[in-house]
């Protein structure tokens, strides 16, 4: 089982493990259809969908060994978004996500959250590859993964939006760590 005092500290913010005492500060921005246009399973729709979703998060961080550290982002102790590392099953690699309240974007706490993580999953989770996919007009986040040092890997896949049927040109950023 993780520590609940586990946190990771950047030079403004700070990353801790979500909870459930989260659960309007999460839902603000999660269900905000502006702020979630480019998210594949959001926004969502009630109160009990987001208390749903933290009450797995609060399970996977009650295991010995989590497969994914999900991970709320703190500026000056206002919770403004999370941040993300899913294993694959073989824990050799890892894909980061992140959200941010719009009312805080443009600030540089996506790409100060993301570098956080990225090395996280890294230099604590041992990964061999990193990667992140966002939809292809997704501009901030393409540029977070710039910013963080992931480099694009496939423009060739599909995000399906189930709200309107729209399909779009997934992109897919990576860094594979090199064993020489």
């Amino acid at each position: 089982m993780i520590e609940t005092t586990f946190t990771i500290n950047t030079e403004r913010l700070v990353l801790r493990p979500l909870s459930l005492s989260d659960l309007d500060t999460v839902h603000k921005y999660a269900s905000d259809i502006e702020n979630t246009s480019y998210m594949l399973n959001l926004p969502n729709d009630s109160v009990q969908e987001t208390e749903q979703f933290l009450q797995r998060i609060v399970e996977e961080w009650n295991k010995d060994v989590p497969s994914f550290y999900e991970l709320a982002i703190v500026l000056n102790g206002i919770h403004i978004g999370a941040v993300s590392v899913s294993l694959d099953e073989s824990r050799q690699e890892g894909e980061l996500g992140w959200i941010i309240n719009k009312a805080y974007q443009g600030n540089g706490y996506a790409t100060e959250a993301a570098k956080a993580i990225f090395n996280f999953a890294l230099n604590n989770l041992k990964v061999k590859k990193v990667v992140a996919h966002c939809d292809c007009r997704n501009e901030p986040s393409i540029k977070v993964m710039d910013k963080i040092g992931l480099t694009l890997e496939r423009d060739d896949g599909i995000r399906p939006y189930k709200e309107n049927n729209e399909i779009i040109k997934e992109l897919m950023y990576s860094f594979t760590v090199d064993n020489e």
